[in-house]
């Protein structure tokens, strides 16, 4: 292990016991409180790199999820300064293992904590795989004017250069920063704040992968302190007219894949699989070959809830441009990327299966 790794790791474990904010338990908490006057900040732990530790040095491979909340917080000094912090974990996994039984365990524990008067805002560390996909399912079903900001890293914790110290740094500077009060969720990487819904990973391994390509980056921070170029746009959070009472499970909604030559074996496979809707992650302008579009048209008439969104990294889909949707029955899913046209659609299947109402959901959210 080098020299580097060694000073890490013994900041990691050095933390003192800290006092939780009131109605949380003692257990829980992992910085003392410096002042009344500092914001209230919950760490809702999911694992995923930032928590990760290399299986060898010098090596790339790494188990996700093993760093522990207090760790990952005595290896960004300073932030007693910042906020009073308390911590909980949720999950200990690799982001490309998240799961709705886990969105839905993150999203009320959100939910109470954000509903407490001695709470001011949460961090969620998250892997980078999905964590798009997590932020903008949080922020269709959180209803509150509080910061909520995912954050992970690239490298994991015991490398040679974790990037997850500042970025986690950043993230409790944002969540405790009064001014990200109603801008919805956000993401803090790498220096920037996003809006979950528009940011998406665009490399596999640089610390820079997370853009926002049709909307832009919502701000810069740089070592803890925030500006903000723009506001946050669409229906979320404080607007959203998304619940999660009652519900225990969402529908299923699967995303076929568009490419030359397709057929329409995985269209027929999703609805035998029994999805009440589909997702087309198509080419271009949110296309497919004649057989895909046909088998799509089918089970639109089944009455499973069909939406073309793209491939392509950035760009709009639009209604009855590429295709005549209203004729196919067909949603068009603007500019949600497939994978977040996914977990629209599996909200708005939980209020109507009207097409143009879910129409509607789609250039609104």
């Amino acid at each position: 292990m080098t020299r580097r790794s060694i000073v890490w790791l013994i900041l990691a474990v050095a933390g003192a016991v800290a006092v939780a904010p009131a109605g949380l338990a003692a257990s829980q908490a992992v910085v003392p409180a410096a002042t009344p006057a500092l914001a209230r900040i919950v760490i809702l732990a999911t694992g995923g790199t930032i928590a990760g530790a290399q299986l060898k040095e010098g090596e790339p491979g790494y188990r996700a999820g093993t760093v522990s909340i207090p760790s990952l917080v005595n290896a960004a000094p300073g932030l007693a300064k910042l906020a009073s912090i308390s911590g909980e974990q949720i999950a200990s996994i690799g982001s490309q293992d998240m799961s709705d039984f886990v969105w839905l365990k993150l999203a009320r524990r959100a939910r109470e904590l954000l509903a407490s008067p001695d709470v001011d805002g949460i961090v969620v560390t998250h892997g980078t795989d999905t964590l798009e996909e997590t932020g903008f399912f949080l922020s269709l079903v959180l209803r509150s004017e509080k910061p909520v900001v995912l954050v992970g890293s690239m490298r994991p914790a015991t490398s040679l250069s974790p990037d997850g110290p500042l970025n986690f740094y950043n993230a409790v500077a944002v969540a405790a920063d009064p001014a990200a009060r109603g801008r919805g969720v956000l993401v803090v990487v790498n220096d920037e704040v996003h809006l979950a819904r528009a940011i998406q990973k665009s490399n596999t391994t640089t610390v820079q992968t997370f853009i926002s390509p049709n909307r832009g980056k919502l701000g810069e921070v740089y070592y803890g302190k925030v500006i903000y170029f723009s506001s946050a746009a669409p229906l979320q959070t404080t607007t959203t007219a998304f619940s999660l009472d009652g519900i225990d499970a969402l529908p299923r909604v699967d995303i076929v894949y568009a490419h030359e030559g397709v057929d329409d074996t995985s269209v027929k496979a999703a609805v035998a699989a029994g999805a009440k809707g589909i997702v087309l992650a198509g080419v271009g302008d949110g296309n497919a070959t004649k057989e895909m579009i046909a088998a799509l048209a089918e089970a639109a008439k089944r009455g499973v809830t069909v939406v073309r969104s793209t491939r392509v990294g950035s760009g709009f889909v639009r209604r009855n441009i590429e295709l005549d949707d209203d004729a196919l029955g067909f949603v068009a899913a603007f500019e949600l990327n497939p994978q977040k046209a996914r977990i629209l659609l599996r909200m708005a299947l939980t209020q109507t299966r009207d097409i143009r109402e879910i129409q509607r959901l789609f250039e609104q959210y």
